[in-house]
């Protein structure tokens, strides 16, 4: 890949972006637009970001905006709806400057205080009506005061200098990349590393223990299995890992050649550890999904995204596969790389299999129609969402487990869901960025039947467009996994092969503490809650004249034959509310998956998709 140049003239198009008020949060963004509209030039902000898909309205955050012409005469700005402004007429240069309030703690948004300064570009860079392709120039600048002299910049934008760590100049080819490089500032731990001859950072914000040497050497193998499965060279020059860590947080998006990351200081490796602790184990198998993006959906994506339109809504049914194939390779990749083993990686995979079964949403909407509704139903989840939803991401990777099984069982192996994530690379994401061209809603399916050399179709009616179960159990049977169904051992059971008696007794609800009782956060289809008349939100305070707290419940639970009633007491917001509630057997809804040793032929072809 050639080497990104710098600017040889001045951009026409520039940009400044300032931390003015770190207490305040404000940073404050001067946009010069050298030869605006003469009708007026209109500016505005997405209402999206790209990976994330919910209305997110970032313009709510403008605090306030002006503009000026080239000898600094004030020129009228008028709003013209939710997300656009328009300057009045003017000859020759114009310069809107307006500060963005900046207090997100995620990783879509932008966020300043005294410690860190981060931002996504589609929270803080007006978009030039008219002018989204032409090249763009930023300027990033420190925050003054001598306590910001060690603050650092971590992006892949590109700089104009050979020093990219630096405030000072950056540039973008346009718009749409200038908004696909998120930056992060201040001071952090930053360490490098190669994969495949590519350099990789790993920016870590926030106060943290972190074994670092360890962090890159297992990134490193995931970085360099998927450049690999996908073939060199990578699609980029560089690559950030850049996490914010916190007490208790979580969450990616992908750009494309970088990811934000959010997660718990103790997720992070420990310098005494030596096993691959489990929340670890699910940091990096973000990391690795975040990694993933960088071909499956920044360069292989739904036409409908090419190009974004980021003032609305862009439908695509393609959402399982880019999501759930990529929640399917995230944990694959760790099992190919011996970061965990055999049975963890199946115990993964059980355990979303149980994620999935314990939703009645499986049998209401289908993959389809969950990856046309994530803007009103996935992204706007509320009590009852397990009810009326599947994920995309959940079910759809599950779907990719099974169409890679499905294809190695009919072609005896010789092909792959790898041979298809290859061949979509090669047709619509190795130039996506000179083409543009992404995938049409029926073309997916074509190329996957066309690469494996079998007719497909059965599969995707079923898999993708009926609520019918997944044909996951004969599949793994085949390539020598043993499954099982099981009741689960208690609440917090959440998969994983057991031998267990009698099943126990269940609510049929999802529970959390609260001060004083037990919250049902979501009342289950079919449940014991359900019946008798118990609602999301309601506070168990009392079963049978007894205190009940998360501590105890399965035991009064467990306590009672099926069939028989007991009188709970709860709190309905302030009101004391009492049902008559009817034992119900926990239903058999949690998987389990273990490796057979039997058949030589069956413990191949799992060698095989496994290593």
């Amino acid at each position: 890949m050639p080497k990104t140049a710098s600017p040889a003239v001045p951009h026409s198009i520039q940009y400044r972006i300032a931390p003015v008020d770190l207490a305040a949060h404000l940073f404050r963004i001067t946009l010069t637009i050298t030869k605006p509209d003469a009708a007026g030039q209109i500016v505005w902000l997405p209402a999206w970001i790209p990976g994330s898909y919910l209305i997110r309205e970032f313009a709510r955050n403008v605090v306030a905006i002006s503009a000026q012409d080239a000898k600094g005469k004030a020129v009228r700005v008028t709003k013209l709806d939710k997300q656009r402004w328009q300057a009045a007429p003017v000859k020759g240069e114009l310069t809107f400057e307006y500060d963005v309030y900046a207090f997100d703690l995620s990783v879509r948004g932008a966020y300043l205080d005294e410690a860190r300064g981060f931002f996504n570009g589609t929270s803080v860079f007006l978009a030039v009506a008219g002018q989204e392709d032409l090249p763009v120039s930023v300027e990033i600048a420190q925050p003054e005061g001598k306590q910001y002299k060690g603050w650092q910049i971590a992006t892949t934008l590109p700089h104009d200098s050979d020093k990219p760590s630096r405030f000072g100049a950056y540039h973008a080819a346009n718009y749409d990349a200038l908004i696909d490089h998120p930056v992060e500032m201040g001071e952090f731990t930053r360490e490098t590393f190669k994969a495949c001859g590519v350099p990789h950072e790993i920016v870590i914000a926030g106060r943290h223990r972190a074994d670092m040497k360890r962090l890159k050497r297992d990134l490193k193998q995931i970085c360099e299995y998927q450049i690999k499965l996908f073939g060199e060279p990578a699609p980029f020059e560089r690559y950030v890992f850049m996490t914010m860590v916190t007490g208790d947080g979580y969450g990616g998006l992908e750009h494309r050649s970088s990811t934000a990351l959010m997660a718990s200081r103790d997720d992070l490796p420990l310098a005494h550890e030596t096993a691959v602790k489990p929340s670890y184990r699910q940091f990096l198998g973000l990391c690795s999904h975040e990694y993933f993006h960088s071909w499956n959906v920044k360069r292989i994506k739904p036409a409908a995204y090419a190009p974004y339109d980021l003032t609305r809504e862009n439908y695509t049914r393609l959402l399982w596969a880019f999501e759930g194939i990529t929640s399917y390779y995230d944990d694959l990749t760790l099992v190919r790389t011996g970061l965990i083993t055999e049975q963890e990686y199946l115990d993964l995979v059980a355990q979303t299999l149980t994620g999935v079964e314990r939703g009645a949403g499986r049998l209401k909407q289908n993959l389809e129609e969950a990856s046309l509704d994530a803007w009103v139903k996935y992204y706007r989840q509320d009590e009852n969402s397990p009810n009326v939803l599947v994920s995309y991401y959940t079910k759809g990777a599950l779907a990719a487990l099974c169409l890679d099984l499905t294809i190695r069982q009919q072609t005896s192996g010789a092909k792959s869901l790898d041979d298809v994530m290859r061949a979509l690379w090669q047709r619509f994401g190795r130039d996506f960025y000179p083409q543009g061209q992404g995938v049409a809603e029926d073309k997916w399916e074509r190329v996957a039947s066309e690469v494996a050399g079998v007719d497909l179709k059965a599969f995707f009616d079923q898999a993708l467009r009926s609520t019918d179960a997944l044909p996951v159990a004969g599949l793994l049977t085949e390539f020598g996994v043993e499954t099982q169904l099981r009741a689960p051992a208690a609440s917090g059971d959440k998969g994983g092969w057991k031998e267990i008696g009698t099943p126990g007794n269940s609510l049929g609800a999802r529970l959390a503490g609260e001060a004083g009782g037990v919250k049902l956060t979501h009342v289950l289809d079919g449940g014991a809650a359900r019946a008798a008349g118990l609602s999301a939100g309601d506070v168990l305070v009392a079963w049978d004249g007894l205190r009940v707290t998360m501590a105890n419940l399965d035991t009064l639970l467990g306590g009672y034959p099926v069939g028989s009633e007991v009188e709970v007491h709860a709190f309905r917001r302030d009101e004391l509310i009492v049902r008559r509630l009817s034992i119900r057997t926990a239903l058999a809804d949690t998987w389990g998956l273990r490796p057979v040793g039997q058949d030589q032929a069956r413990v191949a072809a799992r060698k095989t998709w496994l290593e």
